[in-house]
């Protein structure tokens, strides 16, 4: 099940998958998926768990091979690991406490970790990775080792890392897990204003819509096999929804929120919607 899609994009777009389908373990995850993401367009990824959320931006990534179809980054298919032209956010996992790595040495990694031998410095070097430091407000912290610094910081510093080269597409797999609400809100501001500034496109893989739905343009929904693509009112919907998982779901306002329930799958059942769709169907 799919919605129209935006109008074609022109042959260099930042991230064009046609035909993609996705088997594990003799189970069809999803099939037929076709989807173009435009430069300055974030798309949310939702679903529950061992829907091929994770391995979708693996894919993308040159780590994975889907069961069919293929995938082309600004224009380029996607061929071996390794694409200093995409961004890359990991879930947040705290670094061991005796990590004695400086917290600009791990920006500094997204601008020479590519390099052969020893990285020497590079003019501009500095000046880049003090703008990093600065945008991700670790400013105070960059000569501190970043096993002592939180979790929430940890990951202000990956995102400064995988915006380092400019990407033009940045992938994020699940980046606000685990942090508390000042620091999600840190790291969206990151990511928005990373593509309305470089014009970059976004995938973000997430189990909670909430930090991100004001800034998403589609949502790209896998579940029961199959997978919904469209703008938030028209995939967070209680009929859509039950469609797509085959089982009966509801989408219930509370407040000025929606939340998911009834999802066949313990994580998708706690999916919590904050609403900016005011006066549209539940």
């Amino acid at each position: 099940m799919t919605s129209p899609q935006r109008p074609a994009a022109a042959s260099g777009a930042p991230l064009a998958i046609e035909g993609a389908a996705l088997r594990r373990d003799g189970r069809e995850l999803w099939a037929g998926l076709d989807l173009t993401v435009n430069p300055g367009e974030l798309i949310a990824v939702l679903g529950p768990s061992g829907s091929g959320k994770t391995t979708l931006l693996r894919a993308i990534l040159g780590l994975e091979r889907l069961s069919a179809g293929r995938v082309t980054v600004l224009g380029e298919p996607v061929h071996g690991a390794g694409n200093r032209r995409i961004g890359y956010i990991p879930q947040q996992r705290p670094l061991a406490s005796d990590t004695a790595m400086r917290a600009r040495d791990l920006v500094q990694l997204g601008i020479d970790g590519h390099r052969f031998g020893l990285p020497f410095p590079r003019r501009g070097d500095r000046r880049r990775v003090d703008a990093l430091l600065a945008s991700a407000g670790a400013t105070a912290y960059a000569d501190r080792p970043v096993g002592l610094l939180s979790g929430g910081e940890q990951q202000r510093l990956r995102v400064a890392q995988a915006l380092a080269d400019d990407p033009k597409l940045l992938l994020c797999d699940e980046p606000l897990t685990s942090l508390d609400l000042a620091n999600q809100d840190a790291v969206v501001r990151m990511i928005d204003r990373h593509r309305r500034e470089s014009r970059a496109a976004v995938l973000l893989v997430t189990h909670d819509i909430n930090p991100v739905l004001g800034k998403v343009d589609r949502i790209l929904y896998l579940a029961g096999g199959r997978f919904m693509l469209g703008a938030p009112r028209d995939v967070l919907r209680s009929d859509v929804l039950t469609d797509l998982y085959g089982a009966a779901v509801f989408v219930l306002r509370a407040g000025n929120r929606l939340v998911v329930v009834g999802a066949p799958d313990a994580e998708a059942s706690h999916h919590h919607h904050e609403s900016h769709l005011e006066g549209e169907p539940a």
